[in-house]
């Protein structure tokens, strides 16, 4: 009964905000001076609970807010216990007086909707260190409602560190790779590669797809034919190919070309135009008598498993006259840029003539060849005779060096040579990637995804941002740790629903080296 007694206790504590607005005016109304503390709290520790004693101790009621979980930004094993959990125990400390469960992914609004008299936060936020630059915006909010910014000084704990350490999601050997890594190589070291990308001038070139996934149930078997029937029930579209990439670098980058093209057919060019970040300086262009790429997924909802696919697409060899418009339309522009990354798909529009002058006159040239259901067997990275960074999946390599068993390094070594390229990366799924640098030779990083929704786009996802670290001269192994943390939250989400970017990217880094 006791236990049942102190559970209610607690539930009574916890309120939404605008009821949490209500009590605290009402309480200062009484003249009783408010302390606000917001954060994850994932999972709750005795650092925690040391914060929330002494943000108690400058003032008479402490009120606690918690992130909720569509915005805890640590990986997409996080947060470990969900948003109404991490509420009930906060609220079972006799410090708390008040918890609530945030509506925003910082607390600049929340402040200003609850109007405490002091916001606290812990020692390791004292001097702005924060990678969202949010405590800022919150000492601001905190001032112009009249009250005032307080750092408690007392132990303190990493939950990510707690987590990492002894609740980890991953392997035994993928731990042990990671306090390793975090050993040689600081936080600091990695994400300055992401904070320096800013500056770089990119251009994305290649098909502009568009992904629609239709969800259906299965019902049966015909009853006259050997034929799967399914009942259609909802479908979403996305952008991918060269557009997907081009969303990806906007993330990270401030100057941002996309050189595509889009059918004369349902060219769903306002659809595509509305699905890209707006500082994307695109331009389509059109061929004709022919349909935009659309790749269509049947997918079986509830056990989300892909059906079939069907292909709208022109796959005709494009005309000489085609050919020279899409070459012309960026020739003597591509030394303007400082990283050029071609997306090729193998469904026409890298034409020779614009392979060639991509490899000329690009300053720095990242190349992936896609092999898929439409070129199979005859796309392969050695159609391009030279690149700075090719980043491909292990069986488009093993499709360049026609064998499917030998050892992957020999045949890195082999296309590096040939294509006079000195960085090559084979991502290999849930084996992670192997990455090459001539003068330097091979390192393996492991896979960090513990969460796989949909692999579709997590290659495009990892190429995007590797080629920035690239063009940066990184090392291969920061490059490669990058690429897969990119790709544990690329295959966390369905497609390309959403777009990699920096500060999530930053604090998963930050969270898994801890």
């Amino acid at each position: 009964m006791a236990s049942s007694a102190s559970h209610d206790s607690a539930r009574r504590k916890i309120g939404s905000i605008e009821h949490l607005a209500a009590e605290i005016a009402a309480r200062q109304a009484e003249g009783k001076r408010v302390i606000h503390c917001h954060g994850v709290f994932d999972p709750m520790h005795i650092g925690h609970i040391r914060h929330f004693a002494a943000a108690k101790s400058l003032g008479d009621l402490l009120v606690v807010t918690v992130t909720p979980d569509r915005f805890v930004n640590k990986g997409p094993h996080r947060p470990v216990f969900p948003d109404e959990l991490r509420a009930e125990a906060i609220a079972a400390l006799e410090t708390v007086d008040y918890v609530g469960i945030n509506l925003w992914p910082t607390a600049i609004e929340t402040i200003q909707t609850l109007r405490p008299n002091v916001f606290v936060k812990g020692s390791e936020f004292r001097g702005g260190k924060d990678l969202t630059g949010a405590i800022k915006l919150e000492e601001e909010a905190i001032v112009s409602v009249g009250g005032k910014l307080e750092f408690t000084d007392d132990v303190t704990f990493s939950a990510s560190h707690l987590v990492n350490r002894h609740l980890s999601v991953f392997p035994q050997e993928v731990s042990d790779y990671l306090a390793d890594f975090s050993q040689r190589t600081s936080t600091g070291e990695i994400l300055k590669f992401l904070d320096q990308a800013r500056k770089l001038k990119v251009l994305v070139v290649g098909e502009t797809v568009i992904d629609d996934y239709q969800y259906v149930e299965a019902i049966g078997k015909s009853s006259k034919e050997p034929t799967l029937v399914v009942k259609s029930l909802n479908n979403d579209r996305f952008v991918g190919g060269a557009a997907a990439v081009a969303n990806h670098v906007a993330g990270f980058c401030d100057n941002v070309t996309l050189h595509s093209i889009l059918g004369e057919i349902n060219s769903e060019e306002d659809f595509i135009r509305s699905r890209l970040k707006p500082h994307i300086d695109a331009g389509f262009l059109i061929r004709e008598r022919s349909p935009t790429i659309v790749k269509r997924r049947f997918i079986e909802q509830y056990f989300y498993s892909k059906l079939f696919e069907v292909y709208e697409l022109n796959d005709e060899r494009p005309t000489i006259a085609e050919s020279q418009a899409w070459t012309s339309a960026i020739a003597g522009r591509l030394n303007q840029f400082d990283v050029v990354i071609v997306i090729d798909s193998g469904h026409g529009f890298l034409t020779r003539e614009m392979i060639d002058l991509l490899c000329r006159e690009s300053r720095f040239l990242v190349v992936n060849t896609q092999a898929n259901a439409g070129n199979q067997g005859y796309h392969v990275i050695s159609n391009y005779p030279r690149a700075d960074y090719i980043c491909i999946a292990e069986n488009e390599m093993r499709l360049e060096s026609r064998d499917r068993r030998s050892d992957l390094k020999p045949m890195m070594e082999d296309v590096s040579r040939r294509l006079n390229c000195p960085r090559v990366v084979v991502t290999r799924g849930k084996k992670g990637c192997c990455t090459y640098q001539q003068d330097v030779g091979h390192v393996d990083v492991p896979a960090f995804a513990s969460n796989v929704v949909d692999r579709i786009g997590a290659g495009d996802a990892f190429l995007s941002i590797t080629s920035l670290c690239a063009a940066q001269n990184a090392p291969m192994e920061v490059l490669g740790f990058i690429g897969n943390v990119v790709g544990a939250q690329a295959v966390a989400t369905v497609g390309n629903q959403s777009p990699i970017e920096r500060i999530p990217l930053s604090r998963h880094i930050e969270h898994l080296l801890k």
